[in-house]
């Protein structure tokens, strides 16, 4: 990440470190750290939205494996490797549909029972560290490659509409939609981003929009529910989203809000684009029907930051993400390159090398 800007996470120490984090429920009124130093810490951050998007969660995760092992150095191998697993199902049951998340956890179970058989409890944990480094340089490499393959994608002179935050502040780094913008600007290119607010907990204005404004690019935030009108003006010329999760055919979840900004993206024939680490696909997934979808707290709707906006013992529907199906993508930005036309074949090309 840039030196001028906060970083996301961060591991503090050698193996009986922890894991800091930017508390982004904070954000943009008040930047402050947070130090987890127990498993139930990282899960709550989890849980709670202090980190997010899908390859941020996925890196504090395997952190949060390396903390919830800490204490059992002394235990005899096989009592190391039931705590291991109680972590990681512990850490999975946090937030559902990122399926980074699980790739992560999966990783650090499968590097743990490698050396498992011949190592110390002391020797593995020393191992699963350098794997979590390993996850979270792997992030940040991922991010520059996704954003010079999507650069040149960026109308110079045009506009740009994006959903959510896939920001630095959604990974170990430079993010994956904002990447490609961050490299645009950083090419040259002049461009103005639309950044929909994003409710119930406004990721865009709150984030998004902050990090824009951070690097100097042009931004101009909006409501979400005026991107059809900014786009029948004329104003955009392509929209970038990032993923949590991207089933076999390309349908690809991201945060509620999306589905609906591809439906217009397509009747106002602009192209929509999804920016992503090969991680996010699930391959396992024939289509985004498979995906599972969370469901939040009532509470982010009727009384989002604290303040009461509906009646008492309303009734509600507080699904976080949404699926857009793979017809409306016109591709998907990885870091191996784009994926375009959006379909299995195609997808299964660039990623499955990446998978195996």
């Amino acid at each position: 990440m840039n030196p001028s800007q906060p970083m996301t996470l961060a591991w503090m120490g050698e193996c009986n470190g922890w894991l800091r984090l930017l508390d982004q429920t904070l954000l943009p009124s008040s930047v402050e750290y947070r130090d987890c130093r127990s498993v139930e810490d990282v899960w709550e951050s989890i849980k709670v939205l202090r980190v997010r998007g899908a390859p941020a969660i996925g890196v504090a995760a395997a952190y949060g494996v390396v903390i919830g092992v800490q204490g059992h150095q002394h235990s005899d191998p096989s009592g190391f490797m039931r705590r291991l697993n109680q972590v990681a199902d512990y850490l999975g049951s946090s937030r559902p549909t990122a399926v980074n998340l699980f790739w992560a956890l999966e990783r650090m179970r499968r590097v743990a029972a490698s050396v498992a058989q011949t190592n110390a409890p002391s020797e593995i944990l020393q191992r699963l560290l350098s794997e979590a480094h390993c996850i979270a340089q792997e992030d940040r490499d991922m991010c520059r490659a996704i954003g010079r393959h999507g650069a040149s994608l960026i109308p110079d002179g045009g506009g740009v509409l994006t959903h959510c935050n896939a920001g630095g502040l959604a990974t170990a780094d430079y993010g994956t939609a904002l990447a490609v913008l961050f490299t645009g600007s950083e090419q040259g290119k002049k461009f103005t981003v639309f950044a929909d607010e994003t409710r119930p907990l406004l990721q865009g204005a709150r984030l998004t929009a902050w990090e824009l404004q951070q690097r100097e690019i042009d931004v101009v935030l909006i409501c979400d529910n005026m991107a059809a009108q900014v786009m029948k003006e004329g104003r955009v010329q392509m929209v970038v989203v990032g993923a949590d999760r991207i089933a076999a055919n390309g349908d690809t979840a991201n945060k509620i809000g999306t589905y609906g900004v591809a439906v217009l993206a397509e009747s106002h024939r602009i192209p929509f684009y999804v920016a992503a680490p090969s991680s996010t696909f699930d391959m396992t997934i024939s289509s985004g029907d498979e995906i599972p979808i969370e469901q939040r707290d009532p509470r982010e709707v009727t009384h989002g930051f604290g303040k009461q906006t509906a009646p008492d013992g309303i009734r509600v529907y507080n699904p976080a993400f949404d699926v857009t199906p793979a017809r409306l993508i016109a591709g998907i930005i990885t870091e191996r390159g784009l994926i375009s036309p959006v379909n299995k074949n195609s997808i299964h090309s660039v990623i499955s090398p990446a998978h195996s």
